[in-house]
């Protein structure tokens, strides 16, 4: 399966768990906006997922 180029992710703040969908690629992932420090990557939000 080929990957887009502008593909959904969700990140998450390690610290307060505050949650932001942002789209692939990026050049850095984006800082939380109330603990100041970077958020890592929860999931690639896929097509297809069903909950």
């Amino acid at each position: 399966m080929e990957r887009g180029k502008r593909e959904p992710i969700e990140v998450i703040c390690p610290r307060c768990r505050y949650t932001e969908i942002v789209y692939l690629p990026i050049e850095d992932l984006p800082i939380c906006p109330q603990c100041k420090i970077r958020m890592s990557i929860s999931e690639l939000l896929d097509e297809g997922k069903s909950y």
